[in-house]
């Protein structure tokens, strides 16, 4: 992959956005619009989410995951592969907490509900003008 398309690639996962997908317990694929809270280049991303929600159930039954990123008005878009972790020590809480978060886990962030879902991507796909470019990331 060249300079230029690893730049579009970048450009496109700082979207605020990401379409999570999971694997349910029939070895079903589910997808989810989720809020990105944090990210390390395309290798890592962070996201607010609740212990008792579906997605995590799925996650800790099976960690594979991808993300997905677009742009529908000049028709790209990225997927991320790789697998998601759920976290639920302080330190990780801490890393992505936002006061605004408290109007949903009312106890801030000890709020039992309160976890963190860190994706790390292995594989990168990017679509552009019907055309893919694929790449491994390390």
């Amino acid at each position: 992959m060249n300079n230029k398309t690893l730049k579009k690639v970048i450009r496109l996962t700082k979207k605020k956005k990401a379409i999570v997908g999971s694997v349910n317990q029939d070895n079903e694929p589910n997808v989810k619009a989720m809020l990105v809270s944090k990210r390390n280049g395309i290798k890592e991303f962070w996201f607010a989410t609740n212990n008792s929600a579906l997605r995590t159930k799925q996650f800790l039954q099976n960690n594979k995951a991808c993300l997905y990123f677009y742009n529908n008005i000049i028709y790209r878009g990225v997927m991320l592969e790789g697998e998601m972790q759920i976290l639920n020590d302080e330190q990780s809480k801490k890393s992505i907490w936002k006061n605004s978060m408290k109007s949903v886990y009312k106890q801030g962030i000890n709020d039992p509900d309160f976890c963190v879902a860190k994706f790390t991507a292995k594989k990168c796909r990017y679509y552009f003008w019907f055309n893919t470019a694929e790449f491994d990331i390390k």
